[in-house]
């Protein structure tokens, strides 16, 4: 009689971060499933646990320090478990995870995600292994959408065009721990949503670390060569046509290209810096239809004289500007921003400047920040110039009630209108009846009328408004999902 076969082992990724963890953690997922391991549902059942880690602020080295912590009773209860750490905290601390955490079996940095199987089985047969890159081997390790990805919404994907950052902001470490900015090239991306497409996708967003930056090196080294059209395939075409073309950032060429690809209906990008929205880039928001109009705008400070300690490159007046600009362009364009409270010599004559700002912007939302030192980064040596913490804790809730109130007064603009939300699922509060999705300028609607499936295309009426979401009941379907959804079959 032959042997029954082990069931596969499973696995479970936690992510810490910004959007580009989230979808290095959709390749991590992609790359244990090609090796025939499947999702766990929770740390009791799983085989191996992966930390993808973040290193912006402090407090995502203490959870991961903390999550670490809890799973060593579970480690020495089932010897069996493996756990790994990658991402940016990894590429930041080295051999300090190893150290703090000895029961680590495995740990890779930003460079390296896809050998994060390989390392785990290496760390079965030879013991805890770390392997911290200072780039990547080839365009496979560097960009995750050259490897297997298992997305996490069938019906929106992300897709990176850009990694790394060449801007010295003081408080920053993106630079050390994801290098020099590298875009991928052209025709690879808008090939890949084209993919995407036809798996029924209707909706990605651009991810990039400078992301309206994307494809100024690729324009300066095609311009170097003896015959630039020979790399339309790097820059696009309009770009290789060009006669004497400038070596120019081409992001605005590739909003329009994917904005072409039949299928896509929605196209988001992540995170523009605004010494570099260009003039073109509006205009492509503002004339192709599937281009959302939302824009996600950083601020960080209204203070001219922190912005300059910051290293931003931008005056508020001028920031102002570009999102005037911007506005005028979009119609009904939605706009959020981070914002950083407490940065080293912030005085209170500079955070009132903010407050001002963050007031004439009048923001949808805004992601705010308490100031958290980074070793290695300019601004953590200025130990100095910190601000008192009870100071920081005042300014950060000023500063939340004029971001609430502004968001507020835009979302009450919306009751009574009809709005297109694409339905990502069931509410994770309100109860049973009551989904989730996101308008066209990304705001949460929490929708009453079900049932409905995720990735219908839906109208609904706002009725009510808060400050992070709105209220609404179901009118007509738009469309149904396009992708396909497996449904087990069970034999009898």
């Amino acid at each position: 009689m032959p042997t029954p076969a082990a069931p596969p082992r499973r696995y479970l990724v936690r992510t810490f971060g910004c959007q580009m963890n989230v979808h290095d953690s959709e390749r991590l997922a992609g790359l244990f499933e090609a090796e025939g391991m499947v999702a766990a549902h929770g740390v009791e059942d799983a085989d191996v646990v992966i930390f993808n880690t973040c290193c912006i602020r402090e407090n995502a080295d203490n959870r991961l320090y903390g999550n670490l912590g809890q799973l060593r009773a579970l480690k020495q209860q089932r010897p069996g478990l493996q756990i790994a750490v990658g991402g940016c905290l990894a590429q930041k601390d080295r051999d300090k995870v190893m150290e703090r955490a000895p029961w680590v079996d495995a740990v890779f940095g930003t460079h390296n995600v896809g050998h994060a199987a390989t390392l785990l089985e290496r760390a079965r047969r030879e013991g805890p292994v770390v392997e911290i890159l200072e780039a990547a081997a080839n365009a496979a390790d560097e960009f995750p959408s050259a490897l297997p990805v298992r997305r996490e919404l069938p019906f929106a994907a992300w897709v990176t065009v850009q990694v790394g950052c060449d801007n010295k902001c003081a408080f920053c470490i993106v630079p050390s721990v994801r290098g020099r900015e590298m875009s991928r090239p052209f025709s690879e991306v808008v090939a890949e949503v084209a993919q995407l497409a036809a798996r029924g996708t209707v909706e990605v967003t651009l991810l990039g670390q400078n992301v309206n930056s994307y494809g100024r090196d690729l324009a300066l080294k095609a311009r170097a060569s003896d015959d630039w059209r020979a790399h339309a395939y790097m820059t696009g075409e309009q770009w290789a046509a060009a006669g004497a073309p400038r070596a120019r950032p081409l992001f605005a060429d590739l909003l329009r290209a994917v904005a072409a690809v039949e299928g896509i209906e929605r196209v988001r990008f992540t995170s523009p810096h605004p010494k570099d929205l260009r003039p073109e880039t509006i205009e492509a928001m503002a004339t192709e239809k599937a281009v959302c109009p939302h824009l996600h705008f950083p601020l960080q400070s209204g203070s001219d004289r922190v912005l300059s300690l910051m290293r931003r490159g931008y005056t508020a007046q001028r920031y102002l500007e570009r999102l005037a600009a911007a506005r005028a362009a979009v119609p009904d364009l939605a706009v959020t921003t981070d914002i950083i409270v407490g940065f080293p010599g912030e005085d209170e004559a500079d955070f009132e400047r903010t407050l001002e700002v963050a007031a004439e912007a009048e923001y949808d939302s805004a992601y705010t920040f308490i100031y958290s030192p980074r070793p290695g980064t300019e601004a953590a040596a200025r130990t100095q110039e910190f601000v008192p913490p009870e100071v920081v804790a005042d300014r950060f809730e000023r500063l939340r009630l004029v971001v609430e109130r502004s968001a507020l007064r835009r979302h009450q603009a919306r009751v009574g209108l009809t709005e297109e939300v694409l339905v990502e699922g069931p509410a994770k509060k309100g109860g049973p009846g009551v989904f989730s999705g996101r308008t066209r300028q990304n705001k949460l609607v929490h929708l009453d009328g079900g049932p409905l499936r995720a990735g219908m295309v839906v109208e609904a009426v706002v009725e009510r408004a808060a400050p992070h979401f709105l209220k609404a009941r179901l009118g007509r379907v738009i469309s149904p999902p396009r992708h396909r959804e497996l449904i087990p079959v069970m034999a009898n």
